[in-house]
Formats: structure tokens, sequence, C-alpha cells
């Protein structure tokens, strides 16, 4: 099996270093490359077989936001965005721009492990101390916390709506939870189901609300208006 491909983005060496030495002794992961900002991870990315990108969001040249735009809308690589919760704002576009989750730079070893192998298996990073609170905010921003009665909805509300319409009650259930940034395995204790069955139901989930993985799920939970801020 090849390894993982990852490209580090930061613009503090020391950090690149830090991540670099976790990462590399693992056997099923590569460093292939790291950048000083933006652009150069762009590039890089651009021109070499990229799994996942570990992103810094203020860079110089490009920030990662607009990066992780660039890499995510060519299909060049999955980016986790690195963050130390300073700036919260600079994150609430990252999802909106690809972002497969994030991942708090003072994270534990077997933490950065763990969340390059789930984005490299098509999976969402859903940290509950990171993404909950960065989508509710994206939400507010939106004006989600508006009772839905106090808006007008335009046609891609009404689809999202529409599109929420068509999950069972089951399948809201397990959209709710994930907002909540539970994992499968806590899902399931939840809702008293199997693990095997609640992967299926997100499978499911996902495929009929036309999104690409659990974070976008999240963010359509919001803009559907089947939770609204600071409930869950």
């Amino acid at each position: 099996m090849n390894p993982i491909r990852v490209l580090l983005a930061d613009d503090q060496r020391l950090v690149r270093a830090g991540f670099a030495t976790m990462l590399s002794v693992e056997d099923d992961m590569q460093v292939v490359g790291q950048a000083t900002d933006g652009q150069e991870a762009v590039n890089f990315a651009a021109t070499h077989d990229v799994d996942v990108v570990l992103m810094d969001v203020q860079m110089p040249v490009l920030d990662g936001i607009r990066a992780t735009e660039r890499i995510t809308s060519a299909g060049r690589g999955k980016v986790i965005i690195l963050t130390t919760f300073e700036r919260d704002d600079y994150l609430f576009d990252a999802i909106r721009c690809g972002a497969s989750g994030f991942l708090l730079k003072n994270a534990e070893p077997e933490d950065l492990v763990a969340a390059v192998r789930a984005v490299a298996g098509g999976h969402a990073l859903l940290a509950p101390q990171v993404t909950v609170r960065v989508i509710e905010q994206f939400a507010r921003q939106l004006g989600g916390h508006q009772p839905a009665g106090h808006r007008d909805p335009g046609p891609e509300q009404q689809q999202k709506q529409a599109l929420l319409a068509s999950l069972t009650q089951r399948e809201k259930e397990v959209l709710v939870c994930l907002a909540e940034g539970l994992s499968n395995a806590e899902l399931a204790g939840k809702l008293y189901l199997a693990e095997a069955t609640v992967k299926s139901h997100v499978s499911s989930l996902l495929a009929k609300i036309q999104v690409r993985d659990r974070v976008q799920a999240v963010v359509f939970a919001y803009e559907s208006g089947l939770i609204r801020p600071g409930e869950g």
C-alpha cells in the first residue's frame, strides 16, 4: 500500500519541523513537501501527488484559506486547517473553501496521526472543540440565528429545505448528532444503533443532501434550518 503523502504548509519553520518529526515515524505516511506560504503550497500541490495538506491560516503571499480553495477546487489534495484559535474568523471561510477539518497546533502526536489517516481515508475531521464552535459562528454570520418565519427563503434555501425533507427521521437524528461533533461510535451509543448501521445512515444522508463529507453535512444542518446556533 502506498504511504499517505503529506504536504506541510506553515510559515514557521519550527512548526513544520515538529509536524514532520511526528509523521516521519509512521510507516504509512510520507512528508513529501514543505511550504512556507499558501502560494508555495498551491504550486507544490499542482505539480506533485499530495493526499493531505496540513495548512496554516495566517501565511504571507497567499493565506491558508485561499490556498485551501485553490487546492481543493483543483482536486489536488484534502486539507486540514491548523489553528490556535487566536482568530476564529479566519476559519469560517475554510469550510466553504473545502477544508476537511481542523486540528489544534498543540495536538498530541497520536491526534495528528489519526487526523491525517481519517482525512486521507475520506472522512472529515469533526473534533467537537474545534469544528462545532467554528460552524456555529459561521451559521450566525449567515443570519442562521433568526427565526425561520422572519426569513424569505431564496432558491438556494428552498433547495436545502427540500433536500432536508427527503431525509428519514432517523437520518435527521444522525445529522443532528453529526452537528454535535459525535463520532460514529458515540453516535451509535446515543441512538442505540450498531456502528455499521450508523455508517450506512451517514452515507445515505450525505448522498441525499448532496455533500461530500461530514463537515459539509454540519454546515447543511445549520443552513437548512434543522439546527439553530446555540442548539444541540
